[in-house]
């Protein structure tokens, strides 16, 4: 998640506006959260829903010859989508929370490993890390296909991830640490009984999201041949060529599956939310 405080234009350039509350502005490739404060999103989410999963009825059952054939030829291909995005995603979470904890480290020199890993990454395409990983270390060292594409994707979430948790962390405020510290608690006691169990309030919410951006981006593993969602789909368009029935197909059980996912994301912000007005 990358956050921009409040600016201004004046002049054709940019500025900081010192006058005015600082704002701040999330942007993430992850989907739209529907949450009860944006009415109009909820309304749009409930609208997109009804509407991916009454063209998936309509055309499995009205037009089931090729849409129900591409269905059933499809699950292994959702089922190896989730495969790469759980296992991409826990691994993810570990390097983001060694990251996260680098970049806010006291040690200079393990900050500065945290921060270039950081800035290396996010400057590199995920496409081209996919590439690199597969084909130019492929010529010392052989990496099975989805071994190849999860250690990618979660070598470049692991980055996102680092400033997830270094964000939640520094959320906390430092009178925490400090009363913790007054009780007798070591700085990594302090940082793991006290720090981190608040901040997983903040931290689980940009999480879902990358979550959600994660599963969209595991449709760049199918160049590796991974058999996920989007390489069926371009096997079942090669052997048929029904190219738009089978992409059309394939965009709606994408959009299911993530509009799902948002709303569930949404719900989980939400519940978050009361949970810290109590």
């Amino acid at each position: 998640m990358k956050k921009h405080p409040g600016l201004f234009l004046h002049g054709g350039f940019m500025a900081k506006n010192v006058s005015q509350k600082k704002v701040d502005i999330d942007i993430g490739d992850g989907a739209a959260i529907p949450t009860k404060d944006d009415k109009g999103l909820v309304s749009a989410w409930r609208l997109s829903f009804i509407g991916a999963v009454a063209a998936f009825l309509y055309l499995i059952i009205f037009h089931q010859e090729p849409y129900l054939r591409i269905v059933k030829f499809i699950p292994d291909g959702v089922l190896v989508t989730f495969e790469v995005t759980f296992a991409s995603i826990s691994l993810a979470l570990v390097i983001g929370l060694i990251t996260g904890l680098g970049r806010i480290s006291s040690n200079k020199y393990i900050n500065l490993v945290a921060s270039t890993y950081v800035e290396v990454v996010r400057g590199i395409p995920l496409l081209v890390q996919l590439f690199y990983l597969y084909y130019a270390l492929g010529q010392f060292v052989l990496v099975p296909d989805i071994l190849a594409a999860i250690l990618a994707m979660s070598f470049c979430y692991g980055a996102y991830m680092g400033e997830v948790f270094r964000a939640g962390i520094e959320a906390i405020d430092p009178g925490q640490s400090e009363a913790s510290m007054s009780l007798g608690f070591n700085s990594r006691q302090t940082m793991f009984y006290v720090i981190l169990p608040q901040a997983l309030r903040t931290i689980l919410p940009p999480v879902g999201n990358e979550f959600i951006a994660l599963l969209k981006d595991t449709s760049l593993v199918s160049i590796l041949a991974v058999s996920d969602l989007l390489r069926r789909g371009r096997e079942f368009a090669s052997e048929s060529f029904m190219y738009f029935e089978t992409y059309t197909m394939i965009a709606i059980v994408y959009l299911i599956i993530t509009l799902i996912l948002s709303k569930l994301v949404g719900m989980m912000e939400e519940r978050m939310g009361s949970y810290g007005q109590r």
